[in-house]
């Protein structure tokens, strides 16, 4: 599955370990283990760019700046308006191949025709959220980290959604759906976009392989009589697209029915045409 409709975001050639990314006006260069090719570099762009994030052999790593980056700047996608900063691992603030998830929830919730309810976990700068606000659900926002929510809550602003319904909440995502089942909440859809590996507010330790079957089991509670999706999620090269459809298939269909599938989401490349894989998606739908 692959992202499409970007105007400010485009990738425009990989090699040699690296992307050359346009992100409005602003070129970079970041790291990419999955590229392991050597092709020629022949956009001119590759030597235009303003800065390229530079890998430490020790971990980590840091921003090589060519030309003056602004320390925020903003990006579009339709209606919906994203912050960005060059942050200390590689990151700006946004993944632009999650937009094929964000248009699948948003058309799902629009053509509902009910009041829908989403609660978005490990909900990082809020672009999933974004999209269901402007959709029409009620949205619960859960990160463990503080700057996070509040960078989500500065996009919402941006994006003119600041006075739909919604809740930001610093939390640890398995916590907070524990307590919510004791309270007896619902939700009619629930995204995921879990770590590979983290920690809680309260230094709770997070492994993907170990935890993510146990979440999305205790999610199960918190589901709505008759829920519209669960979207899943992962970075984690050792989670295929066959095996995250298997986890939600054995855990979903059973109480809810539905279908369930999944793909490698990605980017076309401008260069090539081809499409740079970046991840894996499952999706449980009514």
């Amino acid at each position: 599955m692959r992202a499409s409709q970007w105007q400010d975001y485009e990738l425009l050639d990989t090699s040699g370990g690296e992307r050359l990314e346009r992100w409005g006006d602003v070129l970079l260069i970041r790291p990419d283990p999955q590229i392991i090719w050597n092709t020629p570099k022949k956009d001119p762009r590759w030597k235009q760019a303003a800065a390229r994030y530079v890998r430490s052999s020790s971990g980590g790593g840091h921003w090589e700046t060519f030309h003056k980056v602004p320390d925020v700047w903003n990006i579009r996608r339709n209606d919906l308006t994203f912050r960005l900063k060059m942050m200390g691992f590689k990151h700006t603030g946004i993944f632009p191949e999650q937009a094929v998830n964000w248009d699948f929830a948003a058309e799902k919730i629009r053509n509902a025709g009910r009041p829908i309810k989403v609660l978005n976990l490990f909900g990082y700068t809020g672009a999933a959220t974004l999209a269901c606000m402007q959709a029409g659900a009620a949205v619960t926002h859960v990160d463990a980290s503080r700057g996070m929510v509040q960078w989500a809550k500065e996009n919402a602003a941006a994006s003119g959604l600041a006075d739909k319904p919604v809740r930001w909440l610093v939390d640890d995502c398995t916590k907070f759906v524990e307590r919510e089942e004791r309270r007896g909440h619902h939700y009619d859809g629930i995204i995921m976009d879990p770590p590979s590996y983290g920690r809680g507010p309260g230094g709770e330790v997070w492994k993907l392989e170990e935890q993510l079957y146990p979440l999305v089991l205790q999610c199960l509670p918190i589901l709505s009589e008759k829920p519209l999706f669960f979207l899943l999620n992962s970075y984690t090269s050792g989670l295929s697209p066959a095996v995250m459809q298997y986890l939600l298939g054995v855990l979903m269909k059973p109480r809810f029915g539905g279908q369930v599938s999944a793909d490698e989401i990605g980017l076309r490349v401008t260069s090539t045409g081809m499409v740079l894989p970046c991840g894996s998606t499952a999706i449980w739908e009514s």
